[in-house]
């Protein structure tokens, strides 16, 4: 028998799963006054009576689905000592749930059992709320008649669906005015990164939805440093991480801007690189080392979800840094980029909207700008560079050098496979 390629050495690891989106904490730290908030918002639903719809907003990574868990957990556990209130929760993620349509559906297909399930074509949307409206009075005719049955609905990323005056969420905040729903009560929890999605509802729709805000901030330093420690209590033996680990990596996560998400990631692929290397032990060269390993990844990921212009203009500032031709200009960066659309068989868009794409990647991370001051007689411009290495960028847009084929300057670079 040949010998086994994959074998279990050394780990700093207890329990590495602790460090995943998946894990919900006993006790969430450093989120006190959201949390306190949240609870006093979700009050009535203890009481047996009309849920509130509750919104909450904020930056990716800060805590908004981690303490939704918690505290739906704690609900539906604590309404159990009441014999009149029964609570159950349905968790949809609308991202890629671009209408209201779909995310019906993906309501009707939480509740009915597997075999039961339907698919997106072939009902039009007043059957497919018929649909919506029974799958949810079923929950309550299921309990006794006495009862008060309450579903929460959780839509996460709800900023990614339609928001017009028929759409879902005005649907769903009219259920009890309209008598649609008998047996059950039903309250909407949405979940938003995007901060003006409010901004974006009809008067009609904010009027219906009547919605409590919580607006979750950025973790600070040392409200990071608190999370890394809870979970690595767990996910880590004892002693296995060296004292200016969780330091470290609470200064990464702060750096990008204070996300708990990408801070956790981090430690998890410190942990990895040490197991890797059959130790016990992390070490903050372990974090350097798994901050640039995240970085390329998130930047990697980042690029590829991008629009096809911008990452057509990405691919243009690609072939000039190839050719040693950056800092450039925008002028210059819209010349390549619309020989880019050409060779792609595509119109190009205006200088203007060039400049908009560049923004983009710069707060994407995948670029730099550096503002120019000439005086008079030069005037003032930007110039852009990548901030990571080129061979990292190609890899993030092979896709799209796969569509239109690669540029002469990258085929005769070196550094590029």
């Amino acid at each position: 028998m040949s010998d086994p390629v994959f074998t279990r050495g050394k780990t700093p690891f207890a329990d590495r799963d602790v460090l995943s989106d998946r894990y919900t904490p006993d006790e969430l730290v450093g989120r006190d006054t959201e949390l306190q908030q949240y609870t006093d918002y979700l009050e009535p639903a203890i009481w047996g009576e009309d849920p509130n719809n509750i919104f909450l907003y904020g930056k990716t990574g800060v805590g908004k689905t981690a303490a939704t868990r918690y505290l739906l957990s704690h609900l539906q556990q604590d309404v159990k000592q009441y014999s009149d209130t029964e609570i159950e929760s349905v968790y949809i993620n609308c991202d890629g749930l671009t209408t209201s349509y779909r995310v019906a559906i993906a309501i009707i297909n939480s509740l009915r059992d597997p075999a039961n399930k339907i698919g997106e074509s072939g009902y039009s949307t007043s059957e497919v709320y018929e649909m919506m409206w029974d799958e949810l009075e079923s929950v309550g005719s299921e309990h006794d008649a006495t009862k008060n049955v309450i579903v929460l609905l959780v839509l996460d990323e709800i900023d990614h669906t339609e928001v017009g005056e028929d759409s879902i969420l005005y649907q769903l905040s009219r259920a009890a005015e309209q008598n649609t729903l008998d047996s059950t009560r039903v309250g909407v929890i949405g979940i938003s990164n995007d901060l003006t999605f409010s901004d974006r509802l009809s008067p009609k729709v904010k009027s219906s939805l009547c919605q409590k805000k919580i607006f979750f901030e950025t973790y600070e330093a040392d409200e990071l440093r608190e999370v890394l420690a809870q979970r690595a209590t767990i996910a880590f033996k004892e002693d296995a991480l060296d004292q200016g680990v969780i330091p470290l990596c609470a200064a990464y996560g702060r750096k990008q801007s204070g996300d708990a998400r990408e801070a956790l990631d981090l430690l998890r692929a410190a942990g990895d690189i040490a197991r890797n290397d059959n130790r016990e032990i992390v070490t903050e060269e372990d974090v350097n080392e798994g901050q640039s390993r995240v970085q390329r990844e998130g930047i990697i990921a980042g690029v590829r979800s991008l629009h096809d212009h911008s990452r057509y203009v990405l691919y243009a500032l690609v072939t000039l840094s190839a050719k040693g031709q950056t800092p450039a200009r925008t002028r210059k960066i819209h010349e390549r980029y619309t020989q880019i659309c050409d060779i792609a068989g595509v119109e190009s868009l205006t200088s203007r909207r060039v400049r908009d794409f560049l923004r983009e990647l710069d707060m994407l991370g995948a670029l730099t700008i550096s503002e120019r001051n000439q005086g008079e007689a030069g005037g003032h411009y930007y110039e852009f560079e990548l901030d990571h290495a080129l061979e990292t960028i190609v890899t993030a847009l092979e896709e799209t050098i796969d569509d239109i084929g690669m540029h002469e300057s990258l085929s005769s670079n070196t550094r590029i496979g």
